[in-house]
């Protein structure tokens, strides 16, 4: 049985998560593990060694935290204890990070809102925290590489303030100055609903000038997925979501192999970002064009079914060859090539809520699953079958 110290903000689901992959691996191999919750605050009032004693009194295996990089945290490799930090604001080069591709994140946030039409780009986050850092870097280099004359605008407050902490003011002031219709990225869920509150304040009452709607004018994309804060958000918000769960089974894996063989190599575990869900403050398809908007908005409400181009021509007053000269023109590619990469983003998505790939194929109306296979591969450089294997199977 293997005794294990959490020490982290368990109001994020983000931890809560991480809690369910380790108990998932505790019940795949038949172990009854034993998670004591440390919340930071003990660390924050009695420093790093409390949290040590707590370590040795309760006769720990391994301690995940959420450390400051000023913490010693070699007190307890002394001890024999295995240490994992929980990324938290840059990572450590003397033990495992629980981590993940934030850069990737970025680039796929960029990629979601540049299919949506936008021209108009900015992000929202904190500097000096390393996730938001790189989230930011992806992000801002798409867009960059998308399109020279696209617009980018970056708003990050300073470390030292506490991540749920943020001057209303401040952000409302850069928000107005945003062009729009304007796409934001925030670094997670929590700031991505420091932008629905600000503008709900700014807009409520209808004493607003209407400039910061959401979706209307300004289109918000968190990272996490957290139900709990998109739900709460008015109106709820998209978000990113990532594998967390698979995170903390990986974990685990990490910290049983250890134990069985303490020469086992101290390796970052990456938590990956799957899919984004979308909701009410992305549900907008930006484009100067109305009728370019209108065909967006068609296809990405149809993906599930087969779509003929013939079909979007009856939508618009165009006709055929005026349609696919203007589509091209605006979107960077046909609307075959535009409906094909949806479709596929659609099976990506649906393996990563468990469907298999027969599944997927079904409910989008696939015929031939070798014909999906063909094109997944062509879009994804992996077929979905490894792209399946590659988000549910444990790291080794």
């Amino acid at each position: 049985m293997a005794r294990i110290l959490f020490l982290t903000d368990f109001s994020e689901a983000y931890a809560r998560n991480l809690l369910l992959g380790i108990a998932r691996y505790a019940h795949t191999v038949g172990q009854a593990w034993s998670l004591c919750r440390l919340p930071l605050s003990i660390r924050d009032k009695f420093g790093i060694e409390a949290v040590l004693d707590l370590a040795r009194k309760t006769r720990a295996d391994a301690v995940i935290g959420q450390f400051y990089n000023t913490d010693n945290v070699e007190l307890f490799a002394r001890e024999g204890i295995i240490t994992i930090a929980q990324d938290f604001k840059t990572r450590f080069t003397t033990i495992p990070n629980i981590t993940g591709p934030h850069t990737l994140a970025g680039k796929m946030g960029a990629e979601y809102f540049i299919k949506k039409g936008f021209r108009h780009f900015a992000f929202y986050g904190t500097r000096d925290v390393v996730w938001s850092d790189e989230r930011l870097q992806g992000f801002r280099d798409t867009i960059r590489q998308a399109d020279a004359d696209y617009t980018f605008s970056a708003l990050c407050k300073a470390a030292e303030n506490a991540l749920w902490d943020y001057d209303s003011h401040q952000l409302v002031t850069w928000l107005q100055s945003l062009p729009k219709p304007v796409a934001i990225m925030a670094c997670d869920d929590n700031h991505a609903y420091h932008i629905t509150e600000a503008c709900q304040q700014s807009e409520g009452g209808g004493g607003g000038s209407g400039d910061l709607r959401i979706p209307d004018r300004i289109a918000v994309l968190g990272v996490d997925n957290d139900e709990t804060i998109c739900r709460l958000s008015t109106p709820n918000l998209s978000s990113l979501n990532q594998n967390i769960e698979q995170g903390g089974y990986d974990v685990a894996q990490l910290i049983d192999r250890i134990l069985h063989d303490p020469a086992t190599p101290r390796e970052d575990v990456e938590v990956l970002p799957t899919h984004i869900i979308t909701r009410q403050s992305t549900d907008i398809y930006a484009n100067n064009d109305q009728h370019i908007a209108k065909v967006l908005k068609y296809i990405h409400e149809h993906i599930s079914r087969k779509l003929s181009v013939d079909e979007l021509v009856r939508l618009v007053p165009l006709s055929r060859r005026l349609l696919e000269t203007r589509f091209k023109k605006s979107m960077g590619t046909s609307i075959y090539d535009y409906i094909l990469q949806i479709r596929i983003e659609k099976v990506a998505q649906l393996l990563c809520d468990g469907k298999s790939v027969s599944e997927a194929a079904i409910e989008l109306g696939f015929s031939d699953i070798k014909n999906l296979s063909r094109t997944f591969k062509q879009l994804r450089g992996i077929t979905p079958s490894e792209y399946r294997r590659e988000i549910f199977s444990p790291k080794h």
